[in-house]
């Protein structure tokens, strides 16, 4: 930014986040209700950012390292743990009262879009770091091999699609936070522009579907532009949004999924956009019992055949793209997932020394349990219900990811927003906005009056 603004300064991490909740309290902060469920989001999600902060933190020894980022991590599990009982409560507050932002629309497009501008900045003149360039270096080479050696990488990086491992992650962490970014030597350099140039423009589309996603909603679905500008406009001041929200795994999955709950008067388009989700980063597939729970009445065959037909178009990709049979087996099993939870590496909370890895199975038991309830109850289900179960979902994730899990929050952030500024949509069920089933369910004909039955 220096070359295009005159003396321009990063702002630190821990700056923006100051300043960036002063601005969040004066713009959506209720003054006149204070106890409104309004103002008790706002406080949580601004409560989000010290424990990011202290993943960041820099101490004088490891022990000290270790012990601030064990905090960091609980401190991200237990605000996330109240935002999913949130989540799970919402469709209960029937009465949503109109609580519109303290700014006028104009100031608000205007904030937004320089928010945008600066954001979008910071990813094209940020580099890689260096563990991030060789691990996508290493993904590289691992995807040149046998399967067994992607069951390897499927261990290491997580499931998702093989080819967006071997992009490296683009953040503006050497804007707000000191850190190593230095780029290793390669042998191929234009290879690895080509990646790096590649993520920047993925994370650069994806970060723009969400803001234009959320804007969209507010447009079509809650009648009130407003509302989107404002959910766009709190998303973008979010510290988690200026410090990590750049990386293509990230931003992605968050960008699929809201543009699916945009299109989901269309369910064709909506289990595309779904399937497309669940190919690239594979967790949304844990969203299929809810969506096919809301489209149950009406949609469900036009969603699945939505779904069926962007997986079947990944997988092909993958077939074309590789080598021989053996590698596009291991691919194709990083993509699903095909590997038992107790044999990927653990990254984040569940690698600190304070942890233990086998806990991690109850809690994946707990989310199985909790994503099954949700499919049957409530029923039949609303947009609204809709949103706040789909961020409900994606949440519970987090909390049993292997690989640095909480700190995913583009994945569920954006839909909990719209979920915060949503008004009732008790009428959006899928029985009454969307068109008749291609091939329309029989029904018995009505009993006449006197016959038995």
């Amino acid at each position: 930014m220096s070359e295009i603004l005159f003396q321009y300064y990063p702002v630190r991490l821990t700056t923006w986040f100051y300043l960036a909740s002063l601005l969040s309290i004066a713009l959506f902060f209720k003054f006149n209700r204070v106890w409104s469920i309004r103002n008790l989001d706002l406080l949580g999600l601004v409560l989000l950012a010290p424990g990011l902060l202290a993943l960041e933190y820099v101490g004088e020894t490891e022990s000290a390292k270790v012990a601030v980022r064990t905090l960091g991590f609980a401190w991200i599990f237990a605000v996330s743990g109240i935002f999913l009982l949130r989540m799970l409560f919402d469709s209960m507050m029937v009465r949503r009262p109109m609580l519109e932002p303290n700014l006028t629309t104009g100031g608000l497009v205007f904030l937004g879009g320089s928010l945008l501008v600066f954001l979008l900045a910071n990813v094209l003149n940020s580099k890689p770091q260096r563990q991030d360039v060789e691990s996508a270096a290493a993904a590289e080479q691992l995807g040149a091999r046998a399967a067994e050696v992607n069951v390897d990488q499927l261990a290491k990086h997580g499931p998702g699609y093989p080819l967006l491992f071997l992009l490296p992650q683009i953040s503006t962490r050497q804007f707000l936070a000191p850190g190593d970014d230095a780029e290793p030597q390669s042998a191929d350099a234009s290879r690895r522009q080509l990646h790096e140039t590649t993520a920047r423009v993925m994370a650069i589309i994806s970060q723009l579907a969400i803001v234009a996603g959320m804007v969209l909603i507010g447009w079509r679905h809650f009648d009130n532009t407003r509302l989107g500008i404002a959910a766009a406009v709190l998303f973008l001041l979010m510290p988690y949004t200026a410090w990590m929200n750049c990386s293509v795994d990230h931003v992605l999955p968050g960008a699929l999924v809201i543009w699916a709950i945009a299109a989901y008067r269309n369910p064709i388009v909506a289990g595309s956009l779904i399937g497309l989700a669940i190919g690239t980063m594979y967790y949304p597939v844990f969203l299929l019992p809810l969506w096919c729970s809301f489209y149950w009445e009406r949609g469900v065959r036009r969603f699945a055949l939505g779904v069926t037909a962007s997986l079947a178009v990944l997988v092909v990709a993958l077939w074309f793209t590789s080598p021989d049979a053996s590698v596009f087996v291991g691919q194709l099993r990083q993509m699903f997932g095909w590997i038992f939870p107790n044999d990927v590496s653990l990254e984040g909370f569940w690698a600190l020394p304070s942890s233990d890895g086998v806990f991690r199975l109850p809690v994946l038991a707990a989310f199985i349990a909790m994503m099954a309830t949700l499919a049957i109850w409530p029923a039949p289900k609303n947009l609204g219900t809709l949103m706040s179960c789909t961020a409900a979902v994606l949440l519970g994730t987090q909390f049993w990811k292997a690989q640095n899990g909480g700190l995913f929050m583009a994945w569920w952030l954006p839909v909990l927003l719209l979920v915060v500024f949503r008004p009732n949509l008790e009428n959006r069920v899928a029985l009454l906005v969307l068109e008749a089933d291609w091939f329309p369910r029989r029904r018995s004909p009505p009993t006449p009056a006197g016959r038995a039955a």
